[in-house]
């Protein structure tokens, strides 16, 4: 079995190495790479090649959004979580929307931060559906008009069934409960799942589920 390969980064040399400790003893991970500020981010990635990132927001000179939305634009860009000591943040929320998989809080107890990589490296969200509409209000403003415009504007391209299997992934369902809600099969969900990540151009399913946030499709459902 291929170990995972992760990057750290962290301007705190204390949580890089708690993190390191902690994490490098697991079988199925290696740590290919630490860095202190999101600057170093991007030659760090060519050079290590991780499939995930474990990203801290507040750093001196780059800070953990902009170089989450630098490796966004890669091809083939490495999973990207979050690092931050609030969950109701703005700022984890723009990491969100520019394509982080996740966010973990950093007085996570290791064995979820584990999983946590485990998961994203794996093709899965790590936020509960709770936690993400959290977020949504805490973030929704003076922009939130302008967003759903731009979002309804974006959401009209999805077929009926795309926008169904779109509302369960914002309502946080998985594959599986969108499968027996809507009648087909796992595949067909993921096959669905695909189309509208292509179709919208969007990294995950959290950006999913902020698009049909955005969108008012949660509220038109009762959620």
């Amino acid at each position: 079995m291929t170990p995972i390969r992760l990057l750290l980064v962290d301007d705190d040399p204390l949580v890089r190495a708690g993190l390191s400790f902690m994490m490098g003893g697991a079988d199925d991970l290696e740590i290919v790479g630490e860095a202190a500020d999101g600057s170093e981010v991007e030659a760090l990635v060519d050079r290590t090649r991780p499939d995930v990132v474990l990203m801290d927001i507040r750093m001196p000179t780059v800070d953990g959004l902009a170089a989450t939305e630098r490796l966004r634009g890669r091809k083939d860009a490495p999973q990207v979580i979050v690092l931050t000591t609030f969950h109701a943040d703005e700022q984890v929320l723009r990491a969100l929307r520019a394509g982080a998989a996740g966010f973990v809080l950093k007085d996570t107890p290791p064995a979820e931060i584990l999983d946590a990589v485990r998961r994203v490296a794996a093709g899965d969200p790590v936020l509960s559906p709770t936690v993400t509409r959290q977020l949504m209000v805490h973030a929704a403003g003076t922009s939130a008009d302008t967003r759903r415009t731009s979002a309804r504007t974006r959401v009209a391209t999805l077929n009926d069934r795309e926008r169904e299997v779109a509302v369960a992934v914002g309502q946080g369902r998985s594959n599986a409960e969108i499968a027996a809600e809507l009648f087909m099969s796992v595949a067909t969900v993921k096959t669905h799942v695909s189309r509208i990540l292509a179709k919208l151009d969007l990294n995950n399913r959290v950006q999913i589920a902020l698009l049909t946030y955005d969108a008012g499709l949660l509220e038109e459902d009762g959620h």
